[in-house]
Order: structure tokens, then C-alpha cells, then sequence
């Protein structure tokens, strides 16, 4: 049974062991340890940052999701942008990010603050393109991902 929620204090570790293995994955960059842990605790000592929302699958942490808000003056509320997205290998293709996805459109749709949600994408990943399409998001003319409630 897969679970979404909002991250604890105490996930902290993970989500930055997450950060590590992501940015070795897209970019083949490794990052300093130091840095990603403060970050990470920063956004969770500072909801103004945004919040963090994890997948757990037999007690374990699977995914992680960082949404951070982005004010608009044009909807008169605030988007949330979905970064630092990341599912173990064993759990892709398995409907997670769709589970996480409606975890944030829900919250979206519940609240008198949020207008929509956003991510940006790389053009060449077309993988992740379609895996945006199928949970309703579309691409803007800007060359970002949306959704609007």
C-alpha cells in the first residue's frame, strides 16, 4: 500500500540522499552533502520556502516532491511549482507521481491560496512529458508544464 503525505522533520535525511541521487542521474553532478542537508532543512524550518510531500511504500520512503509557491499577480494567488521530483528506481512507471500529482491538485482545488500547480521540464525528456500529459497538465506557450484549477 503507497501512501502520499506531507514530510516530517525527520525526513530529512532521505529527502537529501533523494537530491544526491537525482542530480547524479540527470546531470551526472554530485553534490556537497552539507549544502543539500541545509537546504533541504531550510525549506522545512520555512514554509514561505514551500513544503516537501513523500511516497511511502512498506514503512520506506519511496518519493520525494518539493512544491515551492510562486505568487501571481494575474490569478491573484499563488502556483505551486513542483521541483526536485524523485522516485527510486524499483517504484517508476508504477503511477507514484500520479498519486503525488493528485495529492497537489487536491490541495490545490481545497484551498482558498493556490491557483495552480507548474513544473518545467527539460525538452528532450520526453518521458516525463507524457507522464505530465496523462495526469492533465499541458504545455504553454511559455515551454513549461501546467495545471490550472
Amino acid at each position: 500500500m503507497i501512501s502520499i503525505r506531507e514530510a516530517f522533520q525527520n525526513d530529512l535525511k532521505m529527502i537529501a540522499v533523494f537530491q544526491h541521487k537525482m542530480a547524479l542521474e540527470t546531470e551526472n553532478l554530485e553534490l556537497n552533502s552539507v549544502k543539500v542537508e541545509a537546504g533541504v532543512n531550510a525549506v522545512m524550518n520555512d514554509s514561505s520556502k514551500g513544503f516537501y510531500i513523500v511516497a511511502e511504500g512498506n514503512r520506506n520512503i519511496i518519493a520525494s516532491m518539493l512544491l515551492t509557491p510562486e505568487w501571481s499577480d494575474w490569478r491573484n494567488g499563488y502556483f505551486l511549482w513542483i521541483q526536485s521530483l524523485y522516485v527510486i528506481p524499483d517504484y517508476r512507471k508504477k503511477g507514484i507521481f500520479r498519486m503525488m500529482f493528485d495529492f497537489v491538485k487536491n490541495k490545490v482545488i481545497n484551498s482558498g491560496v493556490y491557483v495552480g500547480i507548474k513544473l518545467y521540464v527539460d525538452q528532450h525528456n520526453t518521458i516525463a512529458q507524457k507522464a505530465y500529459e496523462k495526469v492533465g497538465m499541458e504545455s504553454s506557450h511559455y515551454r513549461l508544464f501546467e495545471w490550472n484549477k
